[in-house]
């Protein structure tokens, strides 16, 4: 039974890994290609994230659609997908277009706006699983703007999209009474490259590269070897008053052996036949601890031997957990 149990998993972590989503990465031409707002916050610290519309950022002209089922791995990582609004049709280009204006900004609006751009803030898009990344606006001279252009240039090798380029452009500098014209674009290239290999870009395989710092293991093995013979050292100067004691058993009674044997650690030899008195935790710890051990092995091995592209890391945390559970 437990056999089948681990079984169940295995196939369940398979059929995880190998899940597309709803789209399946294929579109016919002029279907919709939804552009996804993910989160903002500072470049330096990637854990400080919010919504992106926290900022006085308006939405495109297309209404509100439901995102897609979302993962628990995606709940683990924080993703708060939110549709931009944005119109993009697969191999349809779209010329510069305004999708918002903001007439006049309010002052809390304009006091988020240059916090935003005053702390480096960065946000994060999805288009087709591909992460995209841009930038709030910038500062030059005690002045602050605001980028309000987005460029994008998408690459597509059949019915499937292998990259997008992103470029954030026409600044305008932040002040009372101003009106922003948010407007974008969108351009079509075919790329050589397979869909299988499009996450290849974002792999810099110089810096992911396995590097054996043979100096710091042999370091480190000369250390454990000197720990342990320090250990070995006060352990024999410890246990030669005891042989040379034992060497005196013609001398000693049989009473008296036993008491002077009774003292310290030595006294632990006695709890090793003795029965554990909560039997069932101390089993449910044991077993709980093995299943850890093994699944921080799994998690370990599957990094070390395999290629975790980010378009599969949803499904891996996925897989984990249900090991982890089950």
């Amino acid at each position: 039974m437990l056999n089948v149990g681990f079984l169940i998993v295995f196939l369940g972590c398979l059929v995880s890994l190998s899940m597309e989503d709803e789209h399946g990465h294929e579109y016919s031409v002029e279907e919709e290609v939804v552009l996804w707002m993910n989160t903002v916050g500072p470049y330096q610290n990637q854990q400080e994230r919010y919504s992106f519309f926290s900022l006085p950022f308006c939405r495109g002209p297309l209404e509100d659609v439901s995102h897609y089922h979302e993962t628990l791995g995606e709940a683990l990582l924080g993703t708060e997908l939110e549709f931009s609004g944005l119109e993009i049709r697969f191999r349809i280009p779209v010329a510069n277009k305004e999708f918002c204006v903001l007439t006049s900004l309010k002052k809390s609006e304009l006091k988020a706006f240059v916090y935003a751009v005053k702390n480096q803030y960065s946000y994060q898009m999805y288009l087709d699983d591909l992460p995209i990344v841009g930038i709030v606006g910038d500062v030059d001279d005690d002045n602050y703007y605001l980028w309000t252009h987005k460029k994008i240039e998408i690459g597509y090798n059949g019915n499937q999209i292998i990259d997008v380029n992103f470029t954030s452009e026409n600044p305008v500098k932040l002040e009372k009474n101003i009106r922003l014209s948010f407007t974008y674009e969108v351009k079509w290239k075919k790329s050589p490259v397979l869909f299988k290999n499009r996450f290849d870009r974002y792999l810099d395989p110089g810096f992911f590269q396995h590097r054996i710092h043979w100096f710091s293991i042999f370091n480190s093995f000369m250390m454990v070897i000197f720990l342990v013979g320090l250990v070995v050292l006060i352990l024999m100067r410890t246990l030669r008053k005891d042989y040379a004691r034992y060497s005196k058993d013609d001398e000693i009674d049989e009473m008296e052996r036993d008491l002077g044997d009774e003292y310290g650690w030595k006294q632990v030899h006695g709890d090793v036949f003795r029965p554990v008195a909560p039997f069932l935790l101390f089993t449910a710890l044991i077993g709980t601890g093995c299943q850890l051990f093994f699944v921080v092995l799994f998690v370990i091995l599957s990094a070390t031997f395999s290629d975790l592209y980010l378009e599969y890391i949803f499904y891996l945390k996925i897989g984990y957990l249900r090991l982890l559970l089950f």
